[in-house]
């Protein structure tokens, strides 16, 4: 599924009518996907009592199509037209519904709003789609704030929004300061850049997209992607029945200190719990004694170390040495950022020969090398680098905000400048390729924002390379599997208190899920 702009989405619009899908055909089909999306939220529709607040354009006609399936379907629809002009046709197929219809503009200081909506069970926000403008005029900043208190004081109240809530911008997620929250935003036809925005984001409630009948496949010239179940599913390696520890990838993982010994245990245990066959741990020697305790799985090579207990220079000749000897490697969880560890990961990565195998860099390696002088023109093997916005700051030589006002495009300038995949973590984390090729998460979740579980993605996608996926498929698919376990946790354990071990014993569930999945949609 793509990820469009406002731009892109009229322009998918205007190919759909050139390939003889008519404007109102595409309404019609907003319009019913919105309905039925809306019905399975109940039990039944009869007697339910909707108000559909409608705006002048093609928002606007959206509702009023999915009120006129919504009251054949039993339910009491009202609708409250924002504006007196509207879709004229839209409003008679209702008008022939006896659909009660308010007008807005004659409702001063929205009194008869005010007095439907503590008896409503659904609000539907057909106000203003993709086009609208901020900030919002008077009346409508009046409705939203009167929308807004009439729903806190009524909580089971649900508030639907239709493409966009209204007082959001589609395309930078910069949100009007009256925006009434949604419960729910039902996308249409494929969900808009801003709403995986913040501060939009907060605004969207549980993001949806429908089918609106577009052809299939028109969409393919475009570039952002949001990951998915079905797609991430036929991206996992197979699983012969004749396997060994080989089929499945040896992955070195270089990490530790003796500051950060848990780092290398949840990198190695992330990439054992998603497939990987053998891990080997290079880690100093101190780190190597204690991390053995709790692996019993892994084979170690032990590295020289500092009297403050980071891996010594000496060190990178031994890792260079075992590259021969892997599929791929995951360096710098919890190494540190002394100068021996920056002289370590000099003489490990930025001579050569290279190392031959695909690499994850994340945490310290990333911070030593953003100390090296135009690293990227040395690091001439295929890699994925997972900052996050602070590692990307001192990367790039941006302010953390900039880097957050805009992801996609940080995470698209670096990819580009470097020729290496680059993960952007965080919410919403982004993945891109210097083939502009680019992905986005679609899952925020608080409860990942603990020590630790960017260790567990590394591990993860370093299993994914080890197993023969190229980079841009091993990160999407890593974050996609780091984020949907996080999201199983989430539901049974809260946004609170979630550490980064508990991902590990989810991990192959979600494998086994996306797995099954995918051969449900695949074809025979």
């Amino acid at each position: 599924m793509k990820v469009v702009t406002v731009e892109e989405m009229r322009w998918l619009e205007e190919r759909s009518v050139a390939a003889g899908v008519s404007l109102d055909s595409l309404m019609e089909a907003s319009g019913l996907a919105v309905a039925r999306r809306i019905a399975l939220m109940e039990d039944s529709m009869r007697g339910k009592r909707i108000i559909v607040l409608v705006g002048p354009g093609n928002n606007g006609g959206d509702g009023m199509v999915a009120a006129r399936f919504l009251s054949d379907w039993g339910a009491l629809v009202t609708l409250y037209m924002t504006s007196a002009r509207r879709r004229e046709d839209k409003l008679e197929e209702c008008r022939s519904r006896r659909v009660r219809i308010v007008e807005g503009t004659d409702d001063l200081d929205h009194w008869a709003l005010s007095s439907y909506l503590p008896l409503t069970d659904i609000v539907v926000d057909a106000v203003l789609g993709i086009g609208q403008a901020l900030p919002l005029d008077n009346a409508l900043k009046d409705l939203c704030v009167k929308l807004t208190s009439i729903k806190d004081d009524h909580p089971a109240l649900k508030l639907i929004a239709v493409d966009v809530p209204t007082g959001v911008d589609a395309n930078t997620g910069v949100v009007d300061d009256a925006c009434a929250s949604a419960d729910l935003t039902i996308s249409l036809g494929a969900p808009k850049v801003g709403l995986l925005r913040f501060p939009a984001a907060e605004h969207v409630g549980h993001l949806e997209t429908v089918d609106i009948g577009m052809p299939s496949n028109i969409d393919s010239a475009l570039s952002l992607d949001l990951a998915g179940d079905t797609p991430v599913g036929l991206l996992l390696p197979n699983r012969p029945l004749s396997s060994h520890k080989g089929t499945f990838g040896r992955l070195l993982v270089v990490a530790g200190s003796r500051n950060y010994v848990g780092a290398p245990v949840l990198a190695c245990s992330g990439a054992y719990r998603s497939g990987a066959g053998l891990v080997t741990l290079a880690t100093p020697n101190s780190v190597y004694k204690l991390a053995a305790a709790q692996m019993l799985e892994s084979t170690y090579l032990p590295l020289a170390e500092t009297p403050a207990g980071n891996v010594a220079p000496d060190g990178a000749r031994a890792v260079r040495s075992a590259f021969s000897g892997v599929d791929a490697a995951v360096i710098g969880p919890g190494l540190g950022q002394t100068e021996p560890v920056q002289e370590f990961i000099h003489h490990a990565l930025l001579v050569e020969p290279s190392p031959g195998i695909p690499l994850v860099l994340d945490a310290d390696a990333l911070n030593c090398l953003a100390m090296a002088y135009r690293w990227w023109e040395r690091l001439s093997t295929p890699s994925v680098l997972t900052p996050h916005p602070g590692e990307l700051s001192r990367l790039l030589r941006l302010d953390v905000s900039d880097i957050q006002d805009d992801r996609l495009t940080a995470a698209r300038r670096a990819a580009e400048r470097w020729g290496q995949v680059v993960v952007l973590k965080g919410a919403y984390t982004v993945v891109a390729s210097p083939d502009e090729r680019m992905s986005i998460s679609p899952f925020a979740n608080p409860a990942l924002a603990s020590a630790g579980t960017g260790d567990v993605l590394s591990g993860v996608i370093g299993a994914l390379l080890a197993q023969g996926l190229a980079p841009y498929e091993a990160a999407v698919t890593g974050v996609h599997l780091h984020a949907t376990a996080g999201e199983q946790l989430r539901y049974d354990l809260g946004d609170a208190g979630l550490i980064a071990s508990d991902l590990l014993n989810v991990l192959p569930r979600v494998i086994k899920d996306l797995r099954e999945g995918a051969r449900q949609v695949a074809p025979p």
